[in-house]
C-alpha cells in the first residue's frame, strides 16, 4: 500500500503543553530540513526545466495545476511573472481545483474529480508547446492525476511537485520531482514544510526559466512593470548604475521609454 511520509505523525508531540518559545524553535528545527531537500531535488528540477525552455522560446506556456494550498502556491508564483519580468498575463497560469473562489476558501471535495482538471485546461486551448506541472503535496489528487494524464495522451509536456516518494503523481508526469521533507510539525499540516519546498521549487523553476527567456540582464529585472514609486525608484537606480548616470537624469530616461530596458537600449545608443 502506498504510503504518505506527508502524513505520518509528527516527530513532536502533546504540543499543546509546549511554551510558545519551544514550540517556535520547533518548528523553525523542521523548517531548517526543506532547503536540504530541495538540493537532493535539483537533478529532477533541472531534467524538467530543460525541456520547458524550448518549448516557451517556441510560444508555449507554462500551467501550474493543483489543490488546496499547493493549488494557491501556483498561483501566486504565476502572478508574480508579469509584474516581475514584463511578461504577458497567460505566459504562466496557475489553476486551483475549485476555481477562483477555492483561492480564498477552501472548497470540498474540488480536489476529487480525476476529469475537471483536464476540461478546466482546455478552457485555454492548452496545445503541445505548453508545459503543465501538476502540484500537490500527497501526490494522490485525483484532480491533478486526471489533468497530467490527459496531457500525456494529447502529446503535453508534463511534470509534478510532490513531497512523497513514488507517488501517483510522479508516475503520471514525465518529470516528476520529488521533495521529500518528512512528517510535518502538526500532523498531515502540509501547507507548512511541504508548502515551503513547494514554494521553493516554484521560486527556482520561473526564476530560471525567466533568466533563459532573457527577462534579466545581469542581475536586474530590467523588464519589470512599473507598477507603483517603489519599482520606478529601483528602475531608475538600475538605469543610474548601468548607464552612469545621476537619478534626476535617469529618472527621466525611465519616464520617457517607459522600461528600464527601453532606456538602456536608448542610452547606449545615443
Amino acid at each position: 500500500m502506498y504510503k504518505k511520509i506527508t502524513e505520518s505523525d509528527s516527530l513532536y508531540d502533546h504540543l499543546e503543553k509546549m511554551e510558545t518559545n519551544e514550540l517556535l524553535r520547533s518548528i523553525n528545527a523542521e523548517d531548517k530540513k526543506v532547503p536540504n531537500a530541495v538540493e537532493k531535488a535539483i537533478p529532477q528540477i533541472e531534467k524538467l526545466v530543460e525541456t520547458i525552455i524550448p518549448n516557451m522560446q517556441q510560444g508555449g506556456r507554462l500551467f501550474y495545476i493543483g489543490a488546496g494550498t499547493s493549488g494557491r502556491l501556483g498561483i501566486v508564483d504565476a502572478s508574480e511573472c508579469p509584474p516581475t519580468y514584463g511578461v504577458e498575463h497567460g505566459l504562466v497560469v496557475g489553476i486551483i481545483a475549485g476555481g477562483d473562489n477555492a483561492i480564498r476558501k477552501a472548497v470540498e471535495f474540488a480536489e476529487d474529480d480525476p476529469e475537471q482538471g483536464w476540461k478546466d485546461l482546455q478552457e485555454f486551448m492548452i496545445n503541445p508547446k505548453d508545459t503543465v506541472i501538476g502540484i500537490t503535496a500527497s501526490g494522490t489528487a485525483p484532480y491533478v492525476i486526471g489533468a497530467l494524464e490527459s496531457c500525456n495522451t494529447n502529446g503535453i509536456n508534463t511534470g509534478s511537485i510532490t513531497c512523497n516518494p513514488e507517488s501517483p503523481v510522479a508516475l503520471a508526469a514525465k518529470y516528476p520531482i520529488e521533495v521529500v521533507v518528512g512528517p510535518e510539525f502538526v500532523t498531515g499540516s502540509t501547507r507548512m514544510k511541504s508548502g515551503t519546498a513547494q514554494k521553493l521549487v516554484l521560486n527556482m523553476i520561473s526564476t530560471t526559466i525567466m533568466i533563459k527567456l532573457g527577462h534579466v540582464k545581469g542581475n536586474k529585472m530590467v523588464d519589470m512593470q512599473l507598477s507603483n514609486n517603489k519599482l520606478v525608484d529601483r528602475g531608475t537606480k538600475m538605469i543610474m548604475d548601468t548607464c552612469q548616470l545621476d537619478y534626476e537624469m535617469a529618472n527621466e530616461l525611465l519616464k520617457l521609454h517607459g522600461s528600464v530596458r527601453k532606456a538602456i537600449e536608448a542610452k547606449k545608443n545615443s
